[in-house]
């Protein structure tokens, strides 16, 4: 798919064969400091989910060329890491990373919801705001966060219209 600027999008793999691409909790932590290293300066990120075997992110690219090169810089670097440290060779992600456009309001909501319900919904806990590894819990919180909070929850119509509407 053509990337354009401005544009958001749903970007999301899996693992090869559905395979583990998180081995343990510093794997979760080194991806998301490579995302905000590799990515974050080119992007808005609206809402993201690492899951044991896939990730989503949901974002608007604002610098297309370096979002591009950032995401296969960084994918390249989480690979080689997960490789070294677990002295394992090959790919890792079942093939290229996915990209659909997202491109109304309503979806907009829909997709950030089908996101943070991931884990609920995959029964790794029972409620989104146990899972560590999700945007869910920077939107009930006032810490600061590299999360677009104000225009996600302007979508929803507030907090508890965004509370609401993730209700399983």
């Amino acid at each position: 798919m053509k990337i354009e600027e401005g544009c958001c999008y749903h970007i999301y793999n899996r693992g090869n064969n559905k395979g583990k691409i998180f081995f343990d909790d510093r794997n979760y932590h080194f991806f998301l400091m490579q995302f905000k290293k590799y990515i974050i300066p080119y992007v808005d990120i609206f809402a993201y989910c690492l899951m044991p075997n896939h990730f989503h992110f949901f974002i608007r690219v604002n610098d297309k060329f370096n979002f591009e090169k950032g995401i296969k810089n960084m994918l390249i670097s989480y690979v080689k890491a997960i490789n070294l440290s677990y002295n394992r060779v090959g790919g890792l992600f079942q093939g290229r990373y996915k990209v659909k456009k997202v491109d109304s309001e309503a979806y907009y909501t829909r997709i950030i919801t089908y996101i943070h319900q991931n884990p609920c919904v995959s029964k790794l806990v029972e409620k989104m705001e146990d899972y560590k590894y999700s945007s869910f819990n920077s939107y009930l919180s006032n810490k600061p966060t590299l999360i677009n909070r104000s225009e996600v929850l302007e979508w929803f119509g507030g907090l508890s219209g965004f509370i609401s509407d993730h209700k399983i």
